[in-house]
Formats: C-alpha cells, sequence, structure tokens
C-alpha cells in the first residue's frame, strides 16, 4: 500500500510539475533555453579559464562565439534571400498562373464558375479585414517578444556560465551529506548529457547543409543554398522540421517554374539525406547520448509543444535525457527511469555497419 502511495504522489507531483511549466512558460523558457545552450560552452570555458583567463571573460568569450555563429546563420539566410527576391517577379507571375490553373480545374472538375470563386476569396478577405489591425498588433508584439527573450537568453548565458560553481554548490547543499557524491555524479553527467548531445547535433546540422546544399544544387534549385541552411536549422525540430523545410523547398521548385524531373531531384535528395542522418550521421555523430527509448522521445516532443509550443519541441529530448539520469540515481525514481529508457540498455551499441546490414538485410 505504501508503494502504491508513493507512485501515486510521485504522478501528481509530475503533473504539479508540467501544469507549473504551463503556466511559467514566459519565464521559465528563457531560463531553460539560457541553460541548456550554456552547458554546450562549459567545456571551451573550463580550457579558456586553463589559459589563464578570468571566468567573466572566458563567459563572455563563449557568449560572443554563440552570438557570431548565430550571426553567420543569418548572413547566409539573408544573403540568399536576396537573391531569391530579384526572382520574386517571375516566381509572382508563375503563382499567379498557377491560381488561373486551379480555377479552371475547380471550374470543370466541381462546377464553380471564376465568379463565383472570386466572389467566395472576396468575402473571405473583407471579413478578415476587420481583424487586420489587431493582427498587425499582435504580430508587432510578437517580434518584441522574441527580441527582448534573445536578450534574456543572451543574459541568463553569461550568468550561468558565471555562476556555474556557485549553483552547483547550492545544489550539493540540498542533499544530505553522505549523498553529496551521488548528487555531484548527477549533475556532471546531467550536464555532460547536454553537452555532448547539442554539440553533435550541431556538427549533424552543419553536415547536413553541405549534403542538402550539394543536393539542391545539382537538382538546378535557385537559391540551393538558402533553402540548405533552412532544412538544417529546421532539423532541430525532430520529425516535423525536416518534412517542413523540404515542403517549403517543394513549394519554392513549383513557384520558380521547376518541372517534374526538378522536383523528383528534390525528393530524392531528401530521401538519400534522411537515410544518410538516420543511419550514419545520428549513430555516428549525436550518438544515443539521451538514452531514451523511441515511444518517450515521439511522446515528449508531442507533450513539449503542448506546454512550451516549439521551444518546448527544440529541449524536449534533452531535458528528458536529464531527468532520466536523475531518475536513474534516485532509488524511488528509477522505475521512471527504467520506463524512459531503452527496452535492453545492457546490451552493446549497434556499429553503423551492423545497422547498415540490418536495413539491406
Amino acid at each position: 500500500m505504501d508503494k502504491l502511495q508513493h507512485s501515486v504522489y510521485t504522478l501528481l507531483f509530475f503533473c504539479l510539475a508540467f501544469a507549473g511549466l504551463y503556466f511559467a512558460a514566459e519565464f521559465l523558457i528563457p531560463v531553460a533555453l539560457a541553460a541548456v545552450f550554456s552547458m554546450l560552452f562549459i567545456r571551451l570555458c573550463n580550457w579558456l579559464e586553463s589559459k589563464g583567463l578570468s571566468r567573466g571573460v572566458a563567459s563572455l568569450l563563449s557568449v560572443v562565439l554563440f552570438l557570431g555563429v548565430i550571426a553567420v546563420i543569418i548572413f547566409l539566410l539573408s544573403w540568399q534571400l536576396s537573391g531569391l527576391t530579384e526572382n520574386m517577379d517571375a516566381m509572382k507571375q508563375r503563382l499567379v498562373n498557377m491560381f488561373r490553373d486551379l480555377q479552371q480545374w475547380l471550374q470543370q472538375q466541381a462546377g464553380i464558375t471564376k465568379h463565383q470563386q472570386n466572389e467566395m476569396v472576396k468575402q473571405q478577405s473583407e471579413g478578415a479585414g476587420g481583424g487586420a489591425g489587431a493582427m498587425l498588433a499582435s504580430f508587432a508584439g510578437g517580434v518584441m517578444g522574441i527580441m527582448v527573450n534573445t536578450i534574456l537568453v543572451i543574459v541568463y548565458m553569461f550568468l550561468f556560465l558565471l555562476y556555474r560553481s556557485h549553483i552547483k554548490k547550492f545544489i550539493l547543499k540540498l542533499v544530505p551529506r553522505d549523498e553529496k557524491g551521488t548528487a555531484d555524479e548527477v549533475v556532471h553527467t546531467a550536464g555532460k548529457v547536454a553537452q555532448k548531445y547539442l554539440s553533435g547535433l550541431a556538427a549533424m546540422i552543419v553536415m547536413l547543409w553541405i549534403m542538402y546544399g550539394i543536393g539542391f544544387s545539382l537538382a538546378g534549385v535557385e537559391s540551393a543554398i538558402f533553402f540548405a541552411v533552412l532544412c538544417g536549422i529546421l532539423e532541430v525540430i525532430p520529425f516535423i522540421g525536416n518534412i517542413t523545410g523540404t515542403s517549403v523547398t517543394l513549394l519554392a521548385v513549383v513557384a520558380q517554374g521547376g518541372d517534374t524531373k526538378m522536383i523528383i531531384a528534390v525528393l530524392v535528395t531528401y530521401a538519400m539525406v534522411q537515410f544518410i542522418q538516420t543511419y550514419i550521421l545520428e549513430p555516428l555523430v549525436v550518438g544515443e547520448q539521451v538514452n531514451i527509448n523511441p515511444l518517450f522521445t515521439i511522446l515528449v516532443i508531442v507533450l513539449g509543444e503542448m506546454v512550451w509550443g516549439v521551444a518546448g519541441m527544440i529541449l524536449a529530448i534533452p531535458l528528458l535525457g536529464i531527468v532520466k539520469i536523475i531518475c536513474d540515481h534516485i532509488p524511488e525514481l528509477q522505475p521512471y527511469g527504467f520506463l524512459i529508457g531503452p527496452e535492453k540498455p545492457h546490451i552493446k551499441r549497434t556499429s553503423v555497419i551492423d545497422k547498415l546490414k540490418t536495413v539491406f538485410k
């Protein structure tokens, strides 16, 4: 009875925790993003400090490097986007032609005349016109919120890196003296897992940029680098990002007047890149650092989107990996760590060659 009661209390705690995460999302999302990103630069900070730099300078240089990487990505996107805007008039004309073809098809198949279609579109636009001002205000508020959150993430990152030892000592003070060794191991392992996962993910995204860029260029896609960078960045959102990026590329190819061969080439590029990513890059570069089974990987991504939106989808896997490490080191929570983890955790990890052999079999 005591064990059942303890399980009920644990589940109730998780429910209350998720409710708190949902209602405090506006405050917690920048903090969580900064905490996870700062884990990525702990090793760099330690290396800079070993070279004689102070912790403040090392933390500042790490944040500057983070901003530099983001600036390079934005520069690549804007550079390619400027080339895309040069062909905007031609793309606009092709979209108009596509819309006329669609009107013709609807008239032939559904019996809706072009005049009726235009009236329906006019009614919809008039209905949406009343809320145009509110929509514009909402958009401006959203942009302002993103800018404020970006500044907060940068400030939080610097402070997390600067006071990481102080925060670690605080965590160790919360546990009894005889459990400080276990708590220190949990903190170290959790930071290491998030660090390896994020650094491996960053390396994999760079490789995806190269593969998508080569594939889209060979397919003849205009502004191929722009769409390659876009598809690679969207990979940070598991399962959904790659489909979204490829769908946007296909729509752009159609708007650019691409023929069937170009569309097939883009799909072949997507299929080949996904095969290489799934069976070579992820095991070799990212690895099974988070040690979570596929069921809970999907569940936590869906739950993260419900609680924190896109930020929740990005943070879901590394945060669940940290939760699993905590569960594995606390006897009362070990059943939950077992449930989250793989079915056969003690089996040696399959090599890339063995996985390829399994696929071909």
